[in-house]
């Protein structure tokens, strides 16, 4: 479904933020990007999604394919139409207009009022909770209640793939549960997916395969399964030390990472 080739980033023509990305997302799976703050992992969804121009951003290099037809020079526009959409991290939904209108904006691409109509009715089979609200402002809903609001305006395009960058952040753990498995509901209904989480735990729980950033490159990479119980990631990614005994901030913070991390 998705194919990136050595991809590098480059903002404002002096910052490279990625430095030979490679990865692919198969069609129907899940995949999850993993990494600590400033590793490049929302940068790599800006790429795809070509909104990186607009933080004076560019791809300078490598390939990116959807279906086997690059858009790594096409507009954000036309990704859409393509069939891949972006939920950005921050839950930003237009915050003077309704659950409704918010919603609506994101079937835009609908050929008439009776499809809008059932895609809206789609929406509030599969998260219920937003029909309640369908006319509450969407700027006084709890942060939980945005971020089901946002996955269902990406739901209005139909898409064949969704790219969603840190769906868990800031939200209470019961709310995480009720994200992650309506993402997980969408990938059972065929949704490929590309997550970027930094609590490693949930986001290998619903995925397939991962890539570890560090400092714009991958650095490891395998099935979740492989991940979940890689000495390393379980050390440094998930606080765990090699016994299954969560580690504290510091020891977390200063750990070292093995050489062979940085080949």
């Amino acid at each position: 479904m998705l194919a990136l080739n050595n991809v590098e980033v480059m903002y404002n023509e002096v910052i490279l933020a990625l430095k030979g990305i490679t990865l692919e997302v198969a069609a129907g799976s899940c995949v999850a990007i993993l990494g600590g703050n400033g590793a490049g992992k929302s940068t790599t969804l800006k790429a795809i999604s070509a909104t990186i121009v607009s933080e004076d951003g560019r791809v300078t290099g490598g390939t990116i394919a959807l279906e086997g037809q690059r858009i790594d020079a096409v507009s954000p526009s036309d990704i859409v139409r393509r069939g891949m959409v972006h939920v950005m991290e921050g839950r930003r939904v237009l915050r003077h207009m309704t659950t409704e209108q918010n919603l609506v904006v994101g079937g835009h691409l609908a050929p008439g009022a009776a499809d809008l109509r059932r895609r809206l009715d789609r929406v509030y089979e599969v998260i219920p909770q937003l029909a309640k609200l369908r006319t509450r402002t969407a700027g006084y809903l709890s942060g939980g209640e945005q971020q089901m609001l946002v996955i269902g305006r990406a739901m209005m395009a139909r898409p064949k793939m969704i790219l969603i960058d840190e769906p868990s952040l800031g939200l209470a753990p019961m709310m995480v549960d009720d994200v992650f498995a309506l993402l997980a509901r969408l990938k059972t209904e065929g949704v490929t997916m590309l997550v970027v989480e930094q609590n490693s735990r949930v986001a290998l729980e619903l995925a397939d395969h991962g890539y570890v950033l560090e400092n714009g490159r991958v650095v490891l990479e395998g099935t979740s399964k492989e991940l979940a119980s890689n000495e390393d990631v379980r050390e440094f990614y998930l606080g765990m030390t090699a016994e299954g005994e969560r580690k504290n901030y510091r020891e977390v913070k200063h750990y070292r990472r093995r050489k062979r991390w940085l080949g």
